[in-house]
């Protein structure tokens, strides 16, 4: 690591109460267990490019027909009012996943988020434990547009695995959200992450990603996986991966040239160690006026506030 400290940023806060969490490689928490519907990793710290090759056994939706994410927005639009956050690196190398119901394709979750004033917008979370999904903080709390839209969204709709109109594993509504005050106080692109609780224990069919605060050297030298569902493809309702070395790091970002577009804010930027996948950043951000997308860096504040959240929703 590189010696980042916690801050007053750094508090977690949450819709529902109060939660106070807790310069080498420091820490990876992973809650993989064994599980047959498993993609095993191809060389080189990339996934296998069979992808979707292994399917799950399928769970019911919750409801009748899925639910519809027609044209709905990216919802980094909500807080930022500016297109183009999340970008295509020429030329668009992302591969889709289809079927999306094997390990670890169904650890990212397509979502459909309702904002305080009813507006509908998509985004992607990924499990770390049963019941915890870790996203973007602009998925869970929106800091621009009208009075009546910001602040925590009002519900969101868990779809692990969606695949155009196949629900693998159904739909979870969540109301319960977690991110820390750098986010929802100050609108800090360095402290843009957050978590989604679920009432039950999904996770436990989906598995989920490990996670890791690692030091600047492991992170360049290491491949970053991302998957996640864009609006330019499919409309939220497919997903779609690519992976590229992670081109440099800062303090509390990492930025790389994986190609991208709105609605993946909230996926995972993952390593493949030993065969297992750890989370080393939240992916947030595009271009802007640099070269590279850019995630939320899982330094050890971001560690520890993980490991907390995880740990009050067993």
């Amino acid at each position: 690591m590189n010696g980042t400290v916690r801050t007053p940023l750094d508090e977690p806060v949450s819709n529902g109460d109060l939660l106070v969490g807790g310069d080498d490689e420091v820490a990876e928490s992973s809650d993989h267990g064994e599980d047959p519907g498993v993609d095993e990793p191809g060389e080189g710290g990339l996934e296998a490019r069979e992808v979707g090759a292994m399917v799950a056994e399928a769970f019911g939706a919750a409801e009748a027909g899925p639910p519809s994410l027609a044209g709905l927005p990216d919802v980094a639009l909500a807080s930022f009012d500016v297109a183009g956050l999340e970008s295509v690196i020429e030329p668009d190398e992302r591969a889709r996943i289809s079927p999306a119901s094997a390990f670890p394709w169904r650890v990212h979750c397509a979502l459909r988020i309702v904002a305080r004033d009813g507006s509908r917008w998509i985004g992607t979370a990924f499990f770390i434990s049963p019941r915890v999904l870790v996203t973007a903080g602009h998925c869970v709390f929106i800091t621009g547009g009208p009075a009546e839209r910001r602040g925590w969204v009002r519900s969101i709709d868990v779809m692990p695995g969606r695949d155009d109109d196949d629900l693998p594993y159904g739909t979870e509504v969540s109301t319960r959200f977690y991110s820390v005050r750098g986010w929802t106080e100050h609108g800090d692109d360095e402290y843009d992450y957050g978590a989604i609780v679920l009432d039950t224990p999904l996770g436990k069919r989906t598995g989920s990603l490990g996670f890791g605060a690692y030091n600047n050297d492991t992170l360049t030298s290491a491949t970053g996986n991302l998957s996640g569902y864009p609006g330019d493809r499919g409309g939220g309702a497919q997903q779609w991966y690519m992976a590229r070395t992670i081109a440099s790091v800062g303090a509390r970002k990492v930025f790389y040239d994986i190609d991208t577009a709105g609605g993946q804010s909230g996926s995972a930027v993952y390593r493949i160690k030993d065969g297992q996948r750890f989370a080393v950043g939240i992916h947030a951000y595009g271009v802007g006026s640099g070269q590279f997308n850019s995630a939320t860096r899982i330094n050890r504040p971001v560690f520890d506030n993980l490991q907390t959240w995880k740990a009050a929703h067993p």
